[in-house]
This record gives C-alpha cells, sequence and structure tokens, in this order.
C-alpha cells in the first residue's frame, strides 16, 4: 500500500442535481437569449454574443448562483467601474488576474517554430520612448542594479533581422514604473534598433518583484482567496520588424520566488533567464567604469514569426 502523502486535492464541484423539469426550464431560457441574437447584422459579433450567453448562463448553472452572490458580483464590478480612471484600469487587472488577458495572448500568437513565446503587455507601455544608441543607457537615471542586457533578433529560419525596432520598459528597484512618480521623469525605458547582424545591446536595471496595485476590488478578491498580487521580476520587450508579427513578451529572472505564482500568469519557462551578478571591478562588456558596483547581464536572443502572406 502507497502510503498517504496528506488530504487529496478536491475535484472540480459537482452541480446540484436538478429535476428534469427545471433543467428544461433553465435551458429554454438560454435558448431564449441566445436566439435573441440572431439578427445582429455582424457574424462575428452574432457569434460572440451568442457564445458569451451560453457561457455565462453555464456558470450560474453549474454554481447555482444565489441571488445574495449575483448582487455581491454586481456591486463588484461597479467598484471596479468607480476606480477606474485615465491612470488605472481595474478591468484590465481583472483580466490579468483571471488568466484572460494571457489565454488572450495565447491564442493570438499561435506556435510557429521557434519563435519566442509572447506574454502580457501590462499598463505601463509609453508611446515615443527615448532612442538609444546600441550600447546606451536606459535607466536614465532609474534606481537598481546595472544590467547589461544583449541579443540577437532574428526569424525562425535562423537570419537575422536588421533594423528591428526593440521597446524595452521595466520598472526601478522600488518597483515602480517611471509613469507611477506624478511627475514628468522619463526612466527605465527606452527604444533601440537591431545592427546589420540582428545584434542588440543595451545597459538597464536588473529587474525586481513588485505588486500590481491592490488597494481596490480585484486586490480583495486577492486577499479573500487568498493569493499574492506580486508579479514575477521582469523585463518588457516589443519587437518590431516588417513582413513579421510583432512581439511583446518579458524576460524573467531565474531564481526568482514568484517564477511559480505570478499574478497575472505571465511566466513561461522559455522566457526565464540567468541574470548573472558580476563583482565590482568586473571589465564591463563596453568598458563603462562602475567602481565598485555590482552589475549584472543577461542574453535574450528574439526570434520573430513571419506575416503569413496575404492570399490576395
Amino acid at each position: 500500500m502507497t502510503p498517504s502523502t496528506g488530504p487529496a486535492e478536491p475535484g472540480p464541484a459537482q452541480p446540484p442535481a436538478v429535476s428534469p423539469e427545471q433543467s428544461a426550464r433553465e435551458q429554454a431560457l438560454v435558448d431564449e437569449v441566445v436566439a435573441s441574437f440572431a439578427g445582429a447584422e455582424s457574424p462575428r459579433l452574432r457569434q460572440l454574443m451568442q457564445a458569451l450567453t451560453r457561457h455565462l448562463h453555464a456558470f450560474v448553472r453549474e454554481a447555482r448562483l444565489t441571488e445574495e452572490e449575483w448582487s455581491a458580483a454586481v456591486e463588484f464590478l461597479t467598484a471596479a467601474g468607480h476606480i477606474t480612471d485615465d491612470k488605472r484600469q481595474e478591468f484590465i487587472l481583472l483580466s490579468d488576474v483571471l488568466g484572460l488577458s494571457m489565454q488572450t495572448i495565447a491564442v493570438n500568437n499561435e506556435a510557429v517554430g521557434d519563435a519566442t513565446e509572447a506574454t502580457v503587455f501590462g499598463p505601463f507601455f509609453v508611446e515615443g520612448a527615448p532612442r538609444i544608441e546600441q550600447g546606451g543607457d536606459l535607466a536614465f537615471g532609474a534606481k537598481g542594479q546595472p544590467c547589461w542586457v544583449e541579443g540577437r533578433v532574428s526569424d525562425t529560419s535562423g537570419r537575422p533581422i536588421a533594423g528591428a525596432r526593440i521597446d524595452v520598459w521595466e520598472a526601478d528597484a522600488d518597483g515602480c514604473y517611471d509613469v507611477q512618480y506624478g511627475d514628468d521623469r522619463t526612466a527605465a525605458r527606452g527604444q533601440l534598433f537591431t545592427d546589420e547582424d540582428g545584434g542588440y545591446r543595451f545597459w538597464a536595471v536588473t529587474p525586481t518583484p513588485y505588486p500590481i496595485p491592490h488597494d481596490g476590488p480585484v486586490g480583495r478578491m486577492l486577499q479573500a482567496v487568498g493569493r499574492s498580487p506580486m508579479r514575477a521580476a521582469h523585463l518588457h520587450f516589443m519587437v518590431a520588424a516588417e513582413g513579421h508579427r510583432t512581439l511583446v513578451t518579458h524576460i524573467f529572472v531565474a531564481g526568482d520566488e514568484y517564477l511559480t505564482h505570478d499574478s497575472v500568469f505571465g511566466v513561461k519557462e522559455s522566457l526565464v533567464r540567468d541574470f548573472a551578478v558580476q563583482p565590482p571591478g568586473t571589465p564591463t562588456p563596453d568598458g563603462r567604469e562602475l567602481g565598485d558596483t555590482e552589475w549584472a547581464r543577461t542574453r535574450f536572443d528574439v526570434v520573430l514569426a513571419t506575416v503569413p502572406a496575404s492570399p490576395h
């Protein structure tokens, strides 16, 4: 007999049995609501509304949702709307912590050869980040350990992609993005282009974990279910090149305690990288003098999927 290792994990809850008459009554309502969208001029809109209706009603029927629970859900969504403004989108945050954002990304970024995996965009991208040259420093004074990042951008056949645009952004050592400070600073973000060999290199700061905004309804929900609001340490990339699928992704820090429970489910094993810490005095790749400061280095080679040729 195999010794017990503790209580078994509970399986999916089974919906309470209902009578055939009750089940038929509930299904009749589903059918009626689904049919109400049949006249939509847009076939896609019709498909979306009918699928949404079927799945929402299936949730209510499976969970046997009470009227009090339905009311609490409405209050939750109302609170999410009230806290949302031009700087904070609580509904995107809700989508993130439910894994819906990552599922949408998975659906829209099908695996192509060894193309680099995509992950969540996040709310802190800013158009028009400062242009830096190869080997430049995009930290712009952000607090954190200096970090040398280098790599190569290629297609799925291994051919280098020259002139690919790379946008990079990250939080500082305090876990804040520049736009969260409420002043006009621009820090820990920049844009550069690959060289003739598809190579790129720049200085940034070593990523550190930080919490998503958790002072609103989404944060209260996470607390109620015993989940952490912490995001694994990461560095954002957006890589674009003509004729290729634009890639939005991160790289994550190997050994980070939050890799296995990132609050928005953004971690992919293929995106975890070693950030090797270099002792003070270690020569830097570009001869930069850092004195008695530790620094780190990492490599991230990017593979872009080709956009299929139009049949027309």
